[in-house]
Parts: C-alpha cells; sequence; structure tokens
C-alpha cells in the first residue's frame, strides 16, 4: 500500500495540530480496519492480536463488533493513541496531513482498548476519530494512561435507566420497572410522590437503581398485570406500612436504600396474610390491618440503624409476624 506521495507502505491522512499545556497532538480520522490492524495495547515484542484477547474482555468487544455490524450505531469518541517510533510518524504542516507506517506496533492505545478490539472482531469498516500523540516517553504514556483513565467520570447508573426509556433500549422487564417507577413519582396519590429520583442519587430520594434491585424479585408474584395494577397495589402496600409505622412512632426512613429493599422484600408474606383474610382486593385498610400487628411489638431502638443487610432489616419485621407461609 503506498501513500499519497507513493511510498509503499506508508498511509497519510489529513490532520489538525493542537497544542494542549506541554503537549502536542494530532486529530483525525482512521478507517477501523487500518486501526485494527496498526494498534496494540501490550509490550512491543508481544502478538497486538493476542494481547487484546488476553488482556481485554471479548464480550465487551463483541458487543462493539455487532453494534457497528449492525450499521445503525456511531461511535463518535475519540480513540487515543501514542505512535511508536516505529511507525515513523510524521506531520507535512504545508499539506496538513500524517503520515506513518502501516505496521502492527505503529501505535500504543491509550484509551480506546475495546474499540479497537471491537474493530478486530467486526465485519464492516466504518471511519473513527482518533487523537495521536507522537514522541511521549514511556513515563508520558504511563502518566496520560492513568489521567485518561482515572479522570474520567462514568455516568451513572440510575441516569443510563432514565435515559433507555428515551433511547428505546429497555426490554420488557426494564419497561415494566421503570413504568411502576413513573408512577410513583408522578401519581398525585403515591405514598413516594416527592421521594423518587428518576436520573441521579439524591438525598433522601429513591433512585430508578434502588428501586429496580427491590421490586424486580417480586414481580414475577404480579404474573401478567398491567404496571398500574401493580403500582396500586404496591402502593396499598407502602402507603399503609408507612401510616403504621408513623402511627407507632418508628422512625423508619423508606428512602434509604437498605430499608425500601428491606419493605419491599416482605411484600410476599404480607400480601399472603392480606390475601387469606380479606381475599385479593389489596386495599390499604386490608394491608393496614396485617402491618400493623407486624410493627405492634417491633421497638424503635431496633430499626434505629439501617446497617449493610437488606436480609437482616427485613427479619425485624418478618420475626414478628404471628405465623410463617410462603407466598
Amino acid at each position: 500500500m503506498a501513500d499519497e506521495n507513493g511510498e509503499s507502505g506508508f498511509l497519510s491522512y489529513t490532520a489538525s495540530l493542537i497544542t494542549q499545556g506541554k503537549h502536542r497532538f494530532y486529530t483525525l480520522t482512521i478507517p477501523s480496519d487500518v486501526l485494527a490492524r496498526t494498534c496494540f495495547v501490550v509490550d512491543r515484542d508481544e502478538d497486538p492480536i493476542q494481547g487484546f484477547q488476553r488482556l481485554l474482555d471479548k464480550n465487551r468487544a463483541q458487543q462493539i463488533a455487532d453494534y457497528i455490524d449492525a450499521g445503525f450505531g456511531t461511535i463518535p469518541t475519540s480513540i487515543v493513541l501514542s505512535a511508536q517510533s516505529i511507525s515513523e510518524f510524521t506531520y507535512h504542516r504545508r499539506t496538513r496531513t500524517v503520515r506513518f507506517l502501516d505496521n502492527p506496533k505503529s501505535f500504543l492505545v491509550l484509551d480506546g482498548q475495546h474499540r479497537i478490539y471491537g474493530f478486530h472482531l467486526a465485519k464492516s469498516e466504518l471511519r473513527v476519530p482518533v487523537v495521536v500523540y507522537n514522541e511521549l516517553t514511556r513515563v508520558d504514556e504511563s502518566r496520560l494512561f492513568i489521567d485518561i483513565n482515572t479522570k474520567q467520570k462514568p455516568v451513572p447508573n440510575e441516569l443510563l435507566l432514565d435515559i433507555r426509556k428515551l433511547a428505546e433500549y429497555r426490554n420488557d422487564l426494564e419497561t415494566r420497572l421503570g413504568d411502576i417507577f413513573d408512577l410513583f413519582a408522578t401519581e398525585p396519590s403515591s405514598p413516594l410522590l416527592g421521594s423518587m429520583s428518576p436520573s441521579k442519587r439524591k438525598k433522601d430520594h429513591i433512585s430508578r437503581v434502588t428501586f429496580n434491585a427491590a421490586v424486580k424479585p417480586v414481580l414475577s408474584l404480579f404474573g401478567e398485570a398491567s404496571s398500574s395494577e401493580i403500582y396500586r397495589v404496591m402502593a396499598a402496600y407502602l402507603a399503609a406500612f408507612i401510616g403504621q409505622a408513623a402511627e407507632r412512632k418508628l422512625d423508619i426512613d423508606t428512602t434509604q436504600p437498605i430499608a425500601f429493599r428491606a419493605i419491599i422484600s416482605i411484600f410476599p408474606e404480607i400480601a399472603q396474610r392480606v390475601r387469606d383474610r380479606f381475599g385479593t382486593r389489596y386495599s390499604a385498610d386490608d394491608f393496614a390491618a396485617v402491618v400493623s400487628d407486624m410493627l405492634k411489638n417491633v421497638k424503635q431502638s431496633s430499626v434505629k440503624n439501617v446497617g449493610n443487610s437488606v436480609s437482616s432489616y427485613a427479619k425485624i419485621f418478618t420475626d414478628n409476624l404471628k405465623t410463617k407461609s410462603i407466598f
């Protein structure tokens, strides 16, 4: 393969030179198949492809490859590379182009290792934004790698769950959980109104992550019931629990993740007793009657410290149920 000057083995691409602090780097786009064959992540004496396979998660890389091959996706974030001396990397200011050798060890990957590995696995190609540093020492490379991989802040899971709804990426289970969460967050009659935080962790609020972790294990009890019906029953239960706890002056903060998950975890046992005594209306009054009996002997000292165990906190309540049964 020859570059625009006809030199065999070299590749050439239009690029911009940027200076930040003491570093200079180049921004350009390079075909994904070129990146796949010119980048490595391990010591230069080792095989590049084997290096990717040994150090990185193949399943994650395969997901990237499938995303590329589907033809509908886009990967706009830049791969960050360090040009190695073997690449003979040069920048021509007059033509605003960079030139480098088409060699398996031309670039050390500083950021974007899984994307590069995905390019190895993908059947199709695309142009990828790239940032290339040149003439870095091993110390410079190490420091940049640390900076890039420690100063980037991951997107909170709460925000990702919230955005998945807009992106139409949610599966059936996520859709049901999301719909139920939204009802608790927006219905005027919700016992949790004003205490739900859909897109981030927030003090004294229940996030989507906490809500999903609590509700998912009990969701199968409702079979094919609609999200609105599930909300109705669970809202009746939570309203009864919160009301009875307040009546008995038990300081139970339902917005604390451990407490909320514990309260939801005992829902099957409470619902069983409600059904045995009152049938399947599952009204707030029916739940209140059962919860009242359960909380009758619970002491404030036992619920004061939530601790870190959902099962231990739940046991405070289940130990005070008169009889045991399985829902």
